[in-house]
């Protein structure tokens, strides 16, 4: 176990005024370098995301989902309605070393605590604000959900097959992604206020952080004469890429398959088909459907085991496509010790993810469970004087 004291960012203590996923994503990964994370809900029903269910799977009266992305945080109850309870709020933001809030683009300017608002309060706070589609434009006041970004970002077009029509992908990442920005804009601000004792706003959106998570196909359409991509008709997996690249049923699973030249293949796998299409780079792309289709014919007739004996003595870049019970199984994970169990006084006990990052060669592992609404109220109130 990992103590908190040990970490870079302990020491810190971080208000999450955010729900759902992006901003406590973002302050999580804060708490798992150490900081202190409090987060700060409505009394009674606390973050939306305690009722967002993935399944009927429910723990001590809360969501998975939400005792995933908070783990190890505490829980303030505050009435942003209560003159009372806001001005106990603003007492501890001037205590605080980070904020971070996602309301919708004003909500936050009507509780008069903004960033202007909270600069007066505490000079050297870093203030993290997620929204939706940034704070101007015509689409600042559209719900901030993560599919609805993914609708406006473009990036459904790049999964599935030519002619499936958009394709989401199956996990919230304008969500995570915005999180995953925020918190290196936070870390930022932090190490601005230790060179220059000077706080900072830290501003991002699902919106941009999906722009940049194409950034590299993105480059490509801005400087080709802004053609669409096209994505492959058969076994699509980037639509920018040549033929082999895409993942291929064989007898027993499917196997992945990325960079390689056709001419290897043809070689290695003994399919005198590919023969037109060898030594013809530019066919790799133009005629990337019918290379896959030849490939998918023979991939077909061995085992994934067989198919791993030809290709990896060869350096060919391949995998089998495992589920999460074969992960979960696989030395490979079990060796990153990713999984970690966390635990609360009131018998909730789950097993979840770990950090991703590993400091002096220690993964950070915290046993305290995600809290119960206001479970730390009377604590914190206390402690800073509320």
């Amino acid at each position: 176990m990992t103590s908190a004291s040990d970490l870079p960012l302990a020491g810190l203590v971080v208000l999450d005024m955010s729900q759902f996923l992006s901003g406590p994503y973002a302050t999580l990964r804060l708490q798992d370098l150490g900081a202190r994370v409090i987060k700060i809900e409505r009394p009674g029903a606390g973050d939306l995301s305690r009722s967002l269910y993935l399944s009927d799977t429910e723990i001590g009266g809360d969501s998975t989902i939400f005792h995933a992305i908070n783990r190890g945080k505490e829980s303030l109850a505050i009435d942003l309605k209560s003159g009372e309870d806001v001005e106990k709020l603003r007492r501890l933001i001037a205590k605080a070393d980070v904020l971070v809030q996602n309301f919708r683009p004003g909500v936050i300017e009507r509780l008069g605590l903004d960033y202007d608002a909270v600069k007066q309060i505490n000079p050297k706070i870093v203030y993290g604000s997620i929204s939706g589609y940034g704070e101007e434009g015509p689409w600042v006041k559209r719900p901030g959900q993560d599919l609805l970004a993914q609708a406006r970002s473009g990036v459904m077009w790049l999964s599935g097959d030519d002619g499936d029509g958009p394709v989401p992908m199956g996990l919230a990442v304008g969500d995570m992604f915005a999180g995953a920005a925020m918190a290196q804009g936070l870390l930022a601000g932090l190490v601005k206020r230790g060179l220059t004792g000077e706080g900072s706003h830290v501003q991002t959106s699902l919106l941009e952080a999906l722009v940049d998570f194409q950034f590299e196909v993105l480059t490509t359409y801005l400087n080709d004469g802004r053609r669409m991509p096209k994505r492959s008709g058969f076994r699509s997996a980037h639509a920018y890429l040549s033929a082999p690249y895409g993942v291929y049923e064989a007898r027993d699973g499917y196997l992945a398959i990325a960079m390689t030249p056709i001419s290897r293949l043809r070689d290695l796998m003994d399919v005198a088909a590919l023969s037109p299409y060898a030594d013809d780079p530019g066919s790799w792309f133009t005629n990337r459907d019918e290379i896959k289709r030849i490939i998918a014919a023979a991939i077909a007739e061995k085992s994934i085991a067989e198919w791993q004996a030809v290709f990896e003595p060869a350096d060919i870049w391949c995998s089998p496509v495992l589920d999460w019970d074969q992960l979960m199984e696989s030395e490979g994970f079990s060796v990153l010790d990713m999984l970690q169990r966390v635990e609360r006084e009131d018998d909730v006990s789950i097993l979840t993810t770990s950090s991703p990052i590993r400091v002096n060669g220690v993964r950070p592992k915290l046993a305290r469970a995600a809290p119960a609404v206001g479970e730390h109220t009377a604590a914190i109130s206390e402690e800073f004087g509320l």
